[in-house]
């Protein structure tokens, strides 16, 4: 379980998140929501460790980590994977190099790393691109290629930062079916954010709304689809 207690975070001129308190089930998919400027991306940033909140605790079990420096930080977020809204992969790579390069950073062995490369490609169902450059694949396609680097090194928990925002609404639904597969598979914990309530109704288990970086509404996605309590829950779900 990852929990965030009393989260707090502020930039100059600016305060982002304010006494935030939530708790993502192991083995979840946990979404968070809100309007542009609301906090999301800077609470999944606390949340994976690459930012530190200002005042406030991130627990994953029970262990504190928001407070880790050094060797225990770089061992905690090898436990981590990350897909982004711009799929941050590599141009100089072709899928197969781009899935690999954590692997090679890992000091894994080539042959271990070939195998494992080919594994994660079958896995998101683009085996056929194993040499193709970046400049050749969809964006759909690019996404199967973040995502199976992001599954590179098993982690137990699959951060996901707008993934499916710049895509059209065929490749979202496939990518969100591809997500919840990967989760029912791996067993592995999805926190994502998104401003798209389609994106939460169709895969999340769990959400919680981010209104001017305070969690106004925490609840299943039933609970908060059927009958929510905010304006800012009304205001998303019915635009």
């Amino acid at each position: 379980m990852i929990v965030l207690r009393d989260i707090c975070k502020a930039y100059p001129g600016i305060t982002v998140l304010k006494n935030v308190d939530i708790e993502i089930p192991d083995n979840s998919i946990f979404g968070i929501i809100g309007k542009s400027g609301a906090g999301k991306s800077t609470l999944l940033r606390i949340a994976s460790l690459l930012e530190k909140p200002d005042s406030g605790e991130v627990f994953y079990d029970s262990d504190r980590v928001d407070t880790l420096k050094g060797r225990l930080l770089l061992e905690r977020r090898r436990k981590m994977g990350m897909i982004f809204q711009n799929f941050n992969l590599l141009g100089s790579r072709n899928a197969a190099e781009n899935i690999a390069y954590p692997l090679e950073i890992a000091g894994m062995q080539k042959k271990q790393i070939a195998k494992r490369v080919y594994e994660l490609l079958e896995m998101v169902d683009i085996k056929e691109k194993y040499k193709a450059r970046m400049s050749e694949l969809s964006g759909g396609q690019k996404q199967r290629v973040a995502i199976a680097r992001a599954l590179a090194a098993n982690p137990q928990v699959l951060f996901c930062d707008e993934a499916t925002s710049s895509l059209d609404p065929q490749t979202t639904r496939s990518i969100l079916a591809l997500i919840k597969d990967l989760h029912s598979r791996l067993s592995i914990t999805v926190f994502l954010i998104t401003h798209q309530m389609e994106v939460i109704r169709e895969v999340c288990q769990q959400v919680a709304v981010l209104e001017k970086g305070i969690a106004v509404e925490h609840g299943t996605v039933a609970e908060i689809f059927d009958a929510p309590k905010t304006q800012a829950a009304k205001e998303l779900i019915h635009g």
